[in-house]
């Protein structure tokens, strides 16, 4: 699995807002790390101590050509290598959407790390809606640009159905915001009001229940 990886020197906005949710000096953990964009900001801005999984070869080798430490393989498999709180925070950055079985993959996040963030695309957003609902056909929208049959994305998420997830599965949602994007999601802001509605994607600061 994946996050797609940048077409130019910037950080998504998304990125920016997890960024800041990251500590100085915090070791992390980033599944579906894309090209590092991430990653690598958080190297040079917060001196943190990265490590990355992508599935990607040509991402991977982006990444490693930012002096980042970056291996190869399935997410799914490789995060059961790691002992219990190797990493304060383990990120998984737009790719939820596309993991077959997601509860093992999140136990397993926050068996590893102290706490981790969770994005993905909101499919309850007013557009996605309007285009099923005038059209008939699966929606394509700047943020799902992909058509029902080549798409990477199997799981169809909302905020809503991401809390509700929570108690079923058992983790703690410690932190949410809700963001609008632009096209090209350079920009953007935190949508208060209706956010199920009005926001492009969803970020969760997660741990696990109890002590």
């Amino acid at each position: 699995m994946t996050t797609a990886c940048q077409t130019d020197n910037g950080i998504r906005y998304d990125l920016r807002l997890v960024a800041s949710w990251i500590p100085q000096g915090a070791r992390v953990l980033g599944l579906g790390c894309g090209d590092g964009a991430l990653l690598d900001y958080l190297k040079t801005r917060k001196n943190a101590i990265c490590t990355g999984i992508d599935l990607d070869e040509n991402c991977v080798a982006r990444c490693i050509a930012r002096g980042l430490t970056v291996l190869q393989g399935d997410i799914n498999q490789e995060v059961g290598d790691y002992p219990d709180h190797a990493f304060d925070y383990v990120i998984l950055a737009q790719t939820l959407q596309q993991i077959y079985d997601p509860a093992p993959l999140i136990r397993e996040m926050l068996r590893i790390g102290r706490q981790s963030v969770v994005s993905f695309p909101n499919f309850s957003h007013w557009r996605v809606r309007l285009m099923l609902a005038l059209t008939g056909h699966a929606p394509v929208t700047p943020q799902l640009p992909y058509q029902w049959h080549d798409t990477p994305n199997i799981r169809v998420i909302t905020l809503s159905d991401f809390r509700r997830y929570a108690r079923r599965v058992g983790f703690n949602i410690l932190k949410e915001v809700a963001i609008n994007t632009d096209r090209r999601d350079h920009s953007g802001r935190i949508v208060r009001f209706w956010p199920d509605l009005f926001a492009t994607y969803g970020l969760f600061l997660i741990a696990k229940e109890g002590p």
